[in-house]
């Protein structure tokens, strides 16, 4: 049996294998990490509370009565960020005077014990999450896992840390204005920063509850998308909880066909003089061509307006409610950098709060609509790397630098993916965000696996990515829809789709497989697709896509004979289109030697 300490591979699959083989069993494998992170935590700082032996053993206990086939976390050691609460544990939020002991764990810690995941303890963190560097936390400053001149970025700067030095598979963050994602960058993780209400926050701290969401640390995409397929649950805990679309399950994860990325203007990109930067985000726009993107500038001036709005308008008034009566009874109990930031909170009125709110919602418009054809848009993670002294010496300006790129995402309800994209030259790594609509979470993911294997670059542990390309087409928050008759562009019916917010993304043909029938009645005039075994031709078509949630509407409205199913197009792809049952070709005339629609309706106008 090998040695536990020897293993350095704790993606979910690698442990999983492990277990199977009878490699190592779980509590050899979770006791060892727990010597490894006793053995960390004097320099790293990444642990509060590292759960006890004692406090272990109930959690191994447990799994011993269980089997590995009905647990898809058998085993899995993860850690949590003291700002969400694990039963029996003291949760601090990195402030002792604030501390208690919850006797009930957090929703997603439950959730993941009961799929049979291990906690390993309570992560250090920036105060109140109040921080995106990791170093402001009486529990000690938490450098960076490459390079210790560098911090580990924040807040959840001890869940990075605890997957990036190979002590845990995964490991929960929160993030209100990229604390899950700073740190990602900063230390070659994959930061998911899920849509709101997505994974639960019952039983977390708040920083800003209306802002909220628990992030996931992790090696790779495809395992942020496994962890997301168990937990995204609506939760009668959390009254921000919302229900997961169907066209965001797990099943939505997979190989993406090409798509239309954002691309900040020159004019809105900030590397606050790092040289590095503009390079490597160069390249990272020519990895995303390469899996399939196509970059299209996108105006970031409003983005970055809604950033503004954290910490200069009256969300900080937010932040103040969980830290203000502490601050105001004992002081000395929160840091002087947060005190800081939070004093700006007892001058906010409620008529400041309203007209904020009113100018959220006209950038949230504009963002919106800059989003509307784009799949997704990228950014840098970070501007530039900042070092530890840098941020003793000027901690608020250092600070604000580092969310230049992430501050504006839940605010505007956007989903977001922190991506490893490359390494700098004096060896920290650098990375990119993905941002997208709420809910194409499994979608961004899928991009974010894309990227991974384009860019193959060595994981935590030095271990290779060793990847292959999942088996399935990715899915996100749009359908595709083939039309070959009324529905063509500038024909009678294709305002049902545009009304819809559809757009036309190709003009094809289906594969020689079809006839087409012009069908008895109208106005307005109809065609009838049919698949045949033989005889068949290749038609005329359109490729349109619109929102999933419109397809119902369109679905509900279409008359007998015609349906939606399943149409081969020239390529050999099946996309959802227009199908005609048998029964409605009573009294209707071939036109399949016209080969489209289109022709048809011209050649009946010119007769």
């Amino acid at each position: 049996m090998t040695n536990a300490s020897q293993l350095t591979d704790l993606r979910l699959d690698s442990v999983r294998a492990a277990y199977q083989t009878g490699t190592v069993t779980p509590r050899q494998w979770v006791l060892a990490l727990r010597e490894k992170a006793l053995a960390l935590n004097p320099d790293y700082h990444l642990f509060i509370h590292l759960l006890s032996e004692a406090e272990i053993e109930p959690y191994l206990a447990a799994l011993e009565s269980r089997e590995l086939k009905d647990l898809p976390l058998y085993g899995v050691p993860f850690a949590i960020k003291d700002n969400i609460d694990l039963a029996g544990i003291p949760t601090t939020a990195a402030c002792p005077a604030f501390a208690y002991t919850p006797e009930r764990s957090a929703t997603i810690v439950e959730q993941l014990i009961a799929l049979g995941a291990i906690p390993l303890g309570k992560t250090n963190l920036d105060q109140f999450a109040t921080g995106l560097n990791g170093g402001r936390s009486p529990y000690g400053a938490c450098p960076n896992s490459v390079l210790m001149d560098y911090p580990a970025g924040g807040s959840s700067a001890g869940s990075s840390l605890a997957v990036a030095l190979g002590v845990a598979s995964f490991a929960l963050g929160t993030d209100t204005a990229g604390s899950g994602r700073v740190p990602a960058a900063l230390n070659n993780l994959l930061g998911l920063k899920a849509s709101k209400g997505l994974i639960s926050t019952g039983g977390a701290v708040p920083a800003c509850r209306t802002l909220d969401c628990v992030s996931t640390f992790t090696a790779t995409a495809r395992e942020a998308s496994q962890l997301l397929g168990l937990v995204a649950r609506l939760d009668p805990r959390d009254a921000y909880s919302r229900s997961n679309p169907l066209w965001n399950d797990a099943s939505a994860f997979g190989v993406p066909r090409p798509f239309k990325f954002g691309v900040p203007r020159p004019q809105d990109l900030e590397f606050f003089g790092c040289t590095e930067g503009p390079q490597l985000f160069d390249a990272a726009i020519k990895h995303m061509i390469a899996i399939g993107g196509q970059a299209v500038p996108v105006d970031l001036s409003p983005f970055l307006e809604v950033a503004g709005l954290l910490y200069d308008g009256p969300w900080v008034a937010e932040r103040y409610s969980v830290a203000g009566e502490l601050m105001e009874n004992t002081p000395e109990a929160v840091l002087p950098v947060i005190r800081t930031v939070l004093s700006k909170a007892t001058a906010v009125d409620g008529v400041q709060t309203f007209r904020a709110q009113y100018r959220l919602q006209e950038l949230k418009a504009l963002c919106d609509k800059a989003m509307e054809h784009l799949d997704c848009v990228l950014t840098p993670s970070i501007p530039r790397p900042v070092t530890r002294a840098e941020l003793d010496a000027e901690p608020v300006l250092r600070n604000s630098e580092l969310g230049y790129y992430t501050n504006f995402v839940n605010l505007l309800d956007y989903a977001a993916v922190a991506v490893p994209s490359a390494f700098m030259n004096n060896g920290l790594p650098w990375g990119i965000t993905l941002f997208g609509r709420v809910f194409t979470d499994q979608y961004l993911l899928s991009l974010a696996d894309a990227l991974q294997r384009q860019t193959d670059l060595r994981l935590i542990g030095d271990n290779p990515l060793s990847l292959s390309a999942p088996a399935t087409t990715a899915r996100n928050d749009m359908a595709r829809l083939v039309v070959c008759g009324a529905h063509l562009d500038g024909l009678a019916l294709n305002w049902q789709l545009k009304q819809r917010g559809a757009r036309l993304l190709e003009v094809t043909h289906s594969s020689a497989d079809y006839q087409l029938y012009a069908l008895a009645g109208g106005p307005p005039f109809r065609p009838g697709m049919l698949r045949v075994e033989h005889g068949g031709v290749a038609i005329a078509v359109e490729v349109w896509e619109l929102p999933s949630k419109e397809l119902g509407s369109l679905l509900t409205g279409i008359a007998a004979p015609l349906g939606l199913g399943k149409v081969q197009l020239a390529d050999g792809r099946w996309e959802s289109g227009f199908i005609c049952e048998p029964y409605g070709l009573e009294g209707a005339t071939d036109i399949s030697h016209l080969g489209g629609w289109r022709a048809y309706m011209q050649a009946k106008a010119g007769a």
